[in-house]
Parts: structure tokens; sequence; C-alpha cells
């Protein structure tokens, strides 16, 4: 009876769960989406939460009834009334059809011969089920636990990408404080930049300014100086007329007082000659008509005396005539071309021995020679280009040593930058002799020019050291052979020229010099062995040039003579120059300002400071007279610019 009783019992349940899953089978959990039977184990049950249906569960509450204030019971309220929407059912919720069906089934397996076998089943189907409810049991726990490791991996992930987001965050700010900084490091320094600048430019301003009324407190000293020495020059010279019209007024009137008598004593005077020269010349006619008259009555005195004066007049005629002849002769023979300008022998052999002999035996002499092949006298070039002279000095020098040919040279440049002066010093410094000779010179000879350059060659070869033929202004006969205005006569001294010149010379060296290398002819280019330029001078240069001359023109001014103590004697000396204040930096101001001045323009400009000095009253050279010469010379040069660069340009 157990067994039956005990299967009753399942089917009951089973009847039951049916009818409890039918009636709450819409019903969720809380923990996830599952719907689980009420037939799970214990433990099961207890991790699951409220089975209640949610139309139970939404009921509204019931109050609790209300109690008296006496403290009796009261009435309690009546029960809400409960609305039923199914009608099988009865007002508390709950469907009996299940129960009803299972009792049925109950009762038709307790009646039927194979009760045991459908217990059986239905045991083994529970357990399975059971099986598979731990099943997915642990599966749900196994999704948990990836949902919580997925979920601390996001959270990994989120808080990895947040710290490498506040990293570069980090990054950029620092690169973005670190662009500040620099910016403001560049503006502090543009800042300060423009401060400099505009200090820089306010004391240049100020300097100027200060330069500027400087220069106008000159301008207004020199205008003052100017002005009181035009009064007092003016005061001098209404004195000066002043006494010399009370001098002629007393001298006419003392002339005026004695005229009479010394017109009385003239008048007596000029009788007295007159009577005297009267007598004279009668006495004087009287001789020669008595001479004349006796040398025509007699014949032999009238043919002795016609004889005599005209072999007198023939013997003074032709003296005269055979001593040009001789003269002429011996000129040619031994004297010296009449192209030569200047030369460092003399006009004939025997010229200049007394004092070539006095300069040897001097030790003052020898000295100057060895000075001047040291130092290139008053000669001051670039170092290159006096280094380069230097090297053509001795290998000249070597050259005629050796019995080698020269070697002809063109000096060009600007006027006055010192190619006479340094072909004559190299000259010197190589031991030859040299001629100078200028170009303008041959033309002006037509048709003789040939005979004169071929005795010039023929002179120049007479040298025994070698000598150094220093054309001057070469272009102005040497130029090109196909200009129109060129002349028969000076294509032939041109060609006489080039004739003399073709060969290797032992004898002599050609320098050229010119202004204008250009126009020179092709054969006389192709001449030329060494090509030299003579810049004008540097700063530096210039600086010396200042200082040689005006140790020269204004230390040196007043100073005894070199022409020897009996002329010096009898010679006026001229008066000392005294130099105050004047310093190597104004030297070098001076330079400063010449700037494309020329050698010769430096001398010049010394000869003018000469003159201003010799003008004054004191003879004294000081700051002020040695600035307003050199700045009235620096703008009287930049005039001539100007009128040069206008010929220019109107050509």
């Amino acid at each position: 009876m157990a067994k039956p009783t005990y299967a009753l019992g399942l089917v009951a349940a089973v009847a039951a769960s049916a009818s409890f899953s039918k009636t709450n089978s819409n019903c969720a959990y809380a923990d996830g989406p599952f719907n689980f039977s009420p037939f799970s184990s214990s433990s099961n049950a207890s991790q699951q939460p409220s089975t209640t249906p949610s139309h139970l569960q939404s009921a509204p509450s019931v109050p609790p009834p209300p109690t008296s204030s006496t403290g009796g019971a009261a009435e309690p309220p009546p029960p809400p009334k409960v609305r039923n929407d199914q009608p099988r059912t009865s007002a508390a919720g709950f469907d009996p059809e299940p129960l009803e069906r299972a009792a049925k089934l109950l009762d038709k397996i307790a009646k039927s011969s194979n009760a045991k076998e459908v217990i059986g089943a239905t045991v083994k189907h529970e357990e399975t089920r059971q099986a598979e409810l731990k099943a997915k049991a642990a599966e749900y726990a196994a999704m948990k636990a990836q949902i919580e490791a997925d979920t601390k991996k996001a959270i990994y992930e989120e808080q990895k990408k947040l710290a490498q987001f506040q990293a570069q965050t980090n990054s950029q700010m620092a690169r973005y404080q670190d662009e500040l900084a620099k910016k403001r490091m560049e503006n502090e320094n543009r800042l300060a930049r423009e401060r400099n600048q505009e200090m820089v430019k306010w004391q240049e301003e100020s300097a100027n300014r200060l330069e500027q009324a400087r220069r106008q407190t000159e301008a207004q000293i020199q205008h003052e100086r100017r002005r009181t020495a035009e009064e007092q020059a003016k005061l001098e010279r209404e004195n000066f007329e002043k006494k010399a019209l009370a001098d002629a007024e007393g001298r006419a009137l003392e002339a005026k007082l004695t005229a009479e008598i010394k017109r009385d004593l003239l008048l007596e005077k000029a009788k007295a000659e007159k009577e005297k020269w009267v007598s004279a010349i009668n006495t004087t006619f009287d001789h020669i008509g008595g001479g004349l008259k006796v040398i025509l009555t007699d014949q032999n005195k009238l043919v002795v005396a016609v004889g005599g004066v005209t072999a007198l007049a023939a013997g003074v005629y032709t003296t005269r005539e055979g001593s040009k002849v001789i003269w002429s002769y011996v000129d040619r023979i031994l004297g010296q071309p009449s192209l030569i300008r200047e030369s460092s022998k003399g006009k004939y052999p025997w010229s200049g021995l007394f004092s070539r002999s006095i300069s040897a035996l001097s030790p003052s002499g020898n000295k100057g020679q060895t000075q001047n092949g040291k130092a290139f006298g008053d000669v001051v070039l670039h170092p290159p280009l006096q280094k380069r002279i230097d090297h053509l000095a001795k290998a000249t020098a070597n050259t005629k040593s050796h019995q080698a040919p020269f070697r002809n040279m063109l000096f060009y440049g600007p006027p006055g930058t010192g190619k006479t002066m340094a072909a004559r010093e190299m000259a010197r410094k190589s031991g030859l002799d040299y001629a100078l000779m200028t170009g303008g010179d041959v033309a002006p000879l037509g048709p003789r020019a040939v005979t004169k350059i071929h005795e010039l060659f023929d002179w120049a070869k007479k040298s025994r050291k070698g000598l150094l033929l220093f054309i001057d202004e070469a272009d102005a006969f040497l130029c090109e052979r196909n200009k129109t205005y060129m002349s028969e006569a000076q294509r032939s001294a041109l060609n006489a020229l080039l004739f003399r010149t073709g060969d290797q010379s032992k004898d002599i060296v050609l320098a050229l010099a010119t202004n204008r290398p250009g126009d020179l002819d092709s054969a006389v280019a192709d001449r030329i062995d060494e090509v030299l330029e003579f810049p004008l001078p540097g700063e530096e240069e210039r600086f010396k040039l200042l200082k040689l001359y005006l140790d020269k023109y204004i230390a040196q001014a007043g100073s005894s003579s070199k022409s020897g103590w009996f002329r010096n004697l009898f010679k006026k000396q001229p008066q000392k120059i005294e130099m105050k204040g004047l310093t190597d930096d104004m030297i070098r101001e001076a330079a400063a300002k010449t700037d494309g001045f020329s050698g010769r323009e430096i001398a010049k400009l010394m000869a003018s400071i000469q003159a201003a000095v010799y003008g004054s009253k004191d003879c004294v050279l000081d700051p002020s007279l040695f600035r307003e010469v050199v700045d009235y010379k620096v703008a009287e040069h930049q005039q001539r610019r100007k009128f040069a660069a206008g010929d220019k340009g109107s050509v």
C-alpha cells in the first residue's frame, strides 16, 4: 500500500506542479531570463527569487484594521472584492482543474496494471530534468563568470585607455606649456631686440645730433673767424688807403713845391748835355770824313779796307755755320735723342761726371741710394703690387748678369697712381739706366718720327748697364692702326717701334704706361710680357702717403736745401712751419675722407695745406686748418668727378 500511496502523492504533486506552472508560466525571475520548475532541489530554490505571481505581487496591500481609541476591537472592514478575469479560477486565483485532472490521472494509474512502470518512467524523467537544470545552472555560472571577466577586462581596458588618454593629455599639456614658454621667450627676445634696436637707433641719432651740433659749432666758429678776418682785412685796407692817400697828398704837395726848381735844373742839365753831344758828334764825323777822304783818294788803302771787311764777314759766317755742323754731328753721335724727357744718363758721356764722382764718394749719397733701393722712395703701392715689382726688379738684375733677354712690361691704371715713379725706382733697383719719353711727342714730329725712333733705340743700345725705356701715355701713338684719324706718319712711327721690338732684346727693357690699355694695337700688346695694374691707393696706402707728404711739405719745409752751402749763403731761407695738435688719428680721418684720391692728388692736397699755412699769419698748422683744407679738397675732388661723369654722359 505504501507504493500506491507514494505514487498517488507523486502524481498529485506532478499535477499540482503542472497546474502551478501553467498559472505562473509568464513569471520572470530577477536572476535572469530562465524559468525554473518548482520541483527543483532545496538548494536551487534557496538561490531563486520569490515565485509569487506578478498579478498577485501587484495587488494592493490591505491595510491593518484600525483600533478604537477605547482599546476595544472595532468592526473589521469589509473584504475588498477581488476581480476574477478567469471564470475557471477561484476568487483567490487558484485553478482546481489541474488537480482534478491529476486526480483522474492517478485514478487511472492506480487502476492500471502498469502503474509501477509509469512511476519509474516519471521518476527517471524527473531525474533527467534535474540534471538538465544543474547543467543549465553550471552554464549560467560559467556565463556569469565570463561576464564578470569580460566586465573586469572592459574595466581594465577602459582604465588603460583612460591612463593613455591622461598621459597623452599630460604630454600635450607639456608640449603646449613648452610652446607657450618658447613663445614667451621669443616674445621676450623680440622685445629685447626691439629695445636694443631702439637704443642703438637712439644712440646713433644722439651721435648724429652731437656730430651735427659739432659741425654747426665749427661752421659758426669758422664763419666768425672768416668774418673777423674780413673785417680786419677791411680795416687794414681802409687804413692803408688812408695812409696811401695822405702820403700821395704829401708827395704831391712836395712835388708841386719842387717842380719849378727841378724843371729849371733839368733844363740847364739838358742844355749842357746837348752841347756836349753835339760837339762829340761833330768831332766824330770830322774824323770819319777825314778817314773816308784819305781812303777814297788812295786806291791801295781802299782795296785793303774792302778786302779786310769782306774777309772778316766771311770768317764770322764760316765759323758760325761750321760750328753748327760740327756740333750737330757730335750731338747726333754722342748726344741724347730729342724724344728723351728724362734720363739717368747725362746728355753727353762727360755730363755729370763730377757730380757722380762726388755722390759716389759721399756716404750720404750711398745711404740715400740704399734707402731708395730698399723702400722705393716716395712710391707707396699696394703690398702685392710692390712685392711683384720687387720680384721683377730682382729678376731684371739677374737677367742682365746672366746675359738673358729682358722682358717688356705694361703699366696701366688711373692717372697719378705712381707708374712713372715705380718704373724709375725699378730701374734703380735693378741697376739699369732709365730714360723717359711721352707718346705725345711723336705725333708732332711728322715724317721725322721714324728717324727719331731709330735714333732713340740706337742711343739706348749704347748703355753698358742696360736701359729701361719708359714710354708714358703710350696710347697716344701706339693705338690701333685701323683708326681713321691716325695719320700715315703715326702709322710709320708705330711700325718702326714694332720693327725694333720684334725680337727679345738684351739691352733694352720696354715699359709702357697708359690709362687706356684697350686702345693699344694688338701687335704692341703681343710684345708685352708682364702686365701690372696700378689701382687707386687704399685707406692704409693713403695714410702712408699723407704722412710721407706731410713730412716732405710741412715738417721739412724751411730746412736748408741740398744745393750746397755756397748757394744757401746768398739765398733767402723759407720760414719753418710749426705743427700743433696734429695726430695720427686726424691723419687717418683724412685718409678715410680722401677715398678715390690718387697719389698725385694727395701730394697736391699737402701742397695746398702748405700754401694755406704760408698764407696764415703765424705760419702754424693746427687741426682746424688741416681739416678745413682737407674738406675743401674733398669737395673739389667730388665736383671734378661730377664734371667728368657729365662729360661722359654727354658724349
